[in-house]
Order: structure tokens, then sequence, then C-alpha cells
């Protein structure tokens, strides 16, 4: 195949475990406030101290501080986010708010950063993962940035009027959501290629499945959680990669890299071109006012969370 190989049975079945498991597991947590406060607060403190010293010894890859940082930080936008899901000082503290802006932004920049510095590599072995460097680097990057500055209307952030008590960021839409996956799926093809069908693949597809689906308007919460679910699935049993059910691989040929950095480079430029049109056309400030109010993806997202009378007017 041309990204991945080994598409057996079992692989197949792993991947449709996978994904049901992540699925589930997100689901049970947004609908209760308790399940969400024991699986992203209580099991972290209690694996830190008894089971992840030892568990991440045995994998070069998982042992490494990148994969600590990546689970602490992906439970931090989780705490974060449930902050400003269930307390209302926090839903109208427009400081706060900056939060999920800030902690996505600087997780887009980390992934820029190693990017750009993979760039320079040629056939080495890093952590137990053999690393390319080349110009799909270089676009991806660059499409890392434009993900960043295509962030607009987090000043008005709020919370569904449901039970789930989603944090929603309505400006947020569809395309932004396939934009920022194709970029993060060609971050992790170019950085974290061995496990990248499984890091990126399946688990950004479950976060579109959800903010598609069932979950809209909160897509970002669908990601921050199912990647610290993720994370500590990783972190639990580092040696995943090696069972036979999760033995889907990339092909590592230089091409798909570069079709990958492409695609995503054209989508996030495409974006930034519908902001910079809606921006003149709307005549609106991108970073203080919901860009795309006017349109009909924004307007079902409102109506689906029962937000509608809580809105300013932008238009």
């Amino acid at each position: 195949m041309f990204f991945y190989e080994n598409y057996t049975l079992i692989n197949i079945l792993g991947v449709a475990l996978l994904l049901s498991c992540l699925f589930a597991l997100n689901e049970f947590t947004r609908q209760s406030k308790l399940l969400s406060i024991i699986m992203f607060l209580f099991v972290p403190i209690v694996f830190t101290v008894f089971i992840w010293p030892t568990t991440s010894q045995n994998d070069a890859t998982s042992g490494n501080w990148f994969a600590w940082v990546k689970v602490y930080s992906a439970l931090a936008g989780v705490i974060g986010f449930m902050a400003i899901r269930y307390s209302k000082k926090l839903q109208i503290n427009k400081k706060f708010l900056f939060f999920p802006l800030g902690i996505l932004s600087i997780n887009i920049a980390e992934a820029v950063i190693r990017d750009f510095q993979i760039y320079a590599y040629d056939g080495v072995v890093e952590n137990g993962l053999f690393l390319q460097g080349g110009l799909w680097n270089i676009f991806n990057g660059i499409a890392g940035i434009i993900t960043i500055v295509t962030l607009t209307g987090w000043g008005m952030i709020r919370v569904a009027n449901t039970k789930s008590r989603d944090m929603i960021w309505a400006d947020q839409l569809w395309f932004y959501m396939i934009s920022y996956s194709l970029w993060n799926i060609s971050y992790v093809y170019n950085c974290i290629p061995d496990r990248s069908f499984y890091a990126g693949v399946v688990l950004l597809s479950i976060a579109l499945i959800t903010g598609f689906s069932i979950g809209k308007g909160a897509w970002l919460q669908h990601r921050a959680q199912t990647l610290a679910l993720f994370a500590m699935f990783t972190l639990t049993f580092p040696m995943y990669s090696t069972w036979s059910l999760f033995s889907i691989v990339p092909t590592h040929d230089t091409l798909p890299k570069l079709v990958l950095s492409i695609v995503s480079l054209l989508a996030n430029l495409g974006v930034l071109t519908y902001q910079l049109r809606t921006i003149i056309k709307h005549k609106r400030n991108p970073y203080t006012k919901e860009l795309y109010s006017h349109t009909p993806a924004y307007q079902k997202t409102l109506a689906i969370n029962n937000i509608q009378g809580q809105l300013e007017s932008n238009v």
C-alpha cells in the first residue's frame, strides 16, 4: 500500500476495537462529571505513583520525556476544559477562556518545532523510531503555523445546555477540524512514523467521528479526551505496537510523506484563504468575535447544544 501496510484481518479487528473503546470511554466520561474526575484526575495520580515509572522503562519510545509530556499536557487540557464546563464563574471569565486557545496553540507549536528539527535528519533511528527528514517537514511545519493563525472565536466559547455540558467552540467548524487533522496526521507520519497509524489516523478519526455526530461543536474537547486516554494507554502498555493486534506500519517511503504534507499545507491554506475572505466581506475581527456566525454549520451547532439565546450578535 502507499501509506501503510500489513492490513491483516486481526489488525482490522484491532482498529475496530480501539475505535470502539475510545468512542465509548469518551462518551461515558463526557456524560458524567464523576466519571470524568475519576478517569482524568484520580487514575493518572495512581498510575503516576504505582505503574508508569515501571512500565515506561520497558520501551525506548514511551520511556522518553516526550511521552510523559504528551500524557500530562493532554490531561491538563482535559482538566482545564472540565473546569470551564463545570464552573459557572470560569464560563464567563474571558481571561480563562484563553486557556483552550493557549494549550492548543502550544501543543501545535511543539509539533511544528519537532517537524522543523527532523528536516535535518537523514535516516536516523531515535528512541526506537526511524526518522527521515525532507521538504515534507517544512511544508507541514508551515501548515502547523497556519492551524494556529486560523484559530478564531475563542473568546465566545460556551457550555452546552445539555446533560453532557460540553465545551462548545462554535467557530471551530468542519473545515478547521479536517485541516487540523490532516496536519496532525502528517506530523505523526513524519515524526512518530512507526506508531502513526494508531496515534494519528485512528486517534484523529475518533475525534472527527464524534465531532461530526453526537458531539457537534465540542471537537476540541473530544480531541483532548481521546488523546489523553490513548496517551495513558500507551504509557501503561508501551509495547502495544509489538502486539499482533496493532501492527499496521508505515511503508517508510518518502513520497507518501511529501504527498501528505502537501495535502496538509493546501488544506490549511484553503482555510486561511476562507478566513481572510470572511474577515474582509463581513468586517469582523477574528480574535474578538466569532468569524463564522453567518454559516449554517455554525447555527446548527448552536441549535443542537441549546445555546442560541446566549449569543451576542456578530452579524
